[in-house]
């Protein structure tokens, strides 16, 4: 099995622990990245020079015995339209094609504190609002279990990736499934979090003022993985309070259930019923 077959929760802990080199998790996943991504267009603006001088200081602060994320050295994606400085916050539109951002959006900046590693922006539709991922900027991403279906969107980009092995996180949001849409799309986990836990502070393009109010209450961000439990790790991770957010909540990461956890299960919501083998599945 090659390293970027792992999962973020088994990069994490074998960088921790010096089993692997974050330089040698990052380098398995750029290689990645150049075998598919030329043909699915899952990232864009990708600088591997950048990401493996990241993950040489990784591994420095590993071996210098420094405090550690829960991230640390993990390669993650982050989406086009989610502020990362200097990297291009374009939206997928002609006239900010060349926007960089001035500065890390809350969610970027958590991921950040937790030690991830970003190997490139992942590609998503203009102005984030369709159900595929293609844009004038940008092309067209598609689906590595099948060209001819979609990734999703808005997230596509992000979903693609991580289900081709790009990275084993992608970060995106969702307003209305844009989540949730493309790791069906994609046989991933996606979880669109209560507004509130994941702080959506935000730059909106290159501008040095904050995003729109209404993109920051309703645009939540949270991951799309391979695994449920990288799927805890990496929510959490972005799950850090930011002073800037009117609607930020302090997060709860452990809670101990007083009694049996209940889950419940609504298979008709009035518009349309699920496939009868998601139906079984859920038997």
């Amino acid at each position: 099995m090659e390293l970027w077959q792992l999962s973020a929760t088994e990069l994490a802990a074998g960088i921790r622990t010096r089993t692997i080199s974050a330089v040698e998790a990052v380098r398995s996943c750029l290689d990645r990245i150049e075998a598919v991504n030329p043909a699915l267009n899952a990232l864009v603006d990708v600088r591997p020079d950048e990401a493996l001088a990241d993950a040489r200081r990784a591994d420095e602060d590993v071996a210098a015995g420094r405090p550690l994320g829960p991230l640390h050295g993990v390669p993650v994606s982050t989406k086009i339209n989610t502020g990362q400085e200097g990297r291009l916050n374009s939206h997928g539109l002609a006239a900010t094609a060349q926007a960089q951002a001035p500065g890390d959006d809350a969610c970027v900046a958590a991921l950040r504190e937790a030690g991830a590693v970003f190997l490139g922006r992942s590609n998503a539709p203009a102005f984030s609002m369709r159900w595929f991922s293609a844009n004038d900027v940008h092309g067209r991403t598609l689906n590595p279990w099948s060209p001819a279906h979609t990734p999703g969107g808005s997230s596509g980009g992000a979903a693609s990736g991580v289900a081709a092995g790009m990275t084993p996180i992608g970060q995106g949001n969702d307003i209305a499934g844009s989540i949730r849409y493309p790791a069906a799309c994609c046989g991933l986990v996606g979880i669109r979090p209560t507004v509130g836990l994941v702080s959506g502070w935000s730059y909106p393009g290159d501008m040095e003022l904050e995003g729109p109010l209404t993109f920051q209450a309703w645009a939540v961000h949270g991951p799309l993985t391979r695994t449920v439990a990288d799927a805890r790790l990496a929510l959490y991770a972005m799950a850090t309070p930011d002073l800037r957010d009117p609607f930020g909540v302090p997060a709860v990461h452990r809670v101990t259930p007083r009694g049996p956890v209940r889950v419940a299960v609504v298979r008709d919501v009035g518009l349309a019923a699920p496939h009868p083998a998601v139906g079984a599945a859920l038997d």
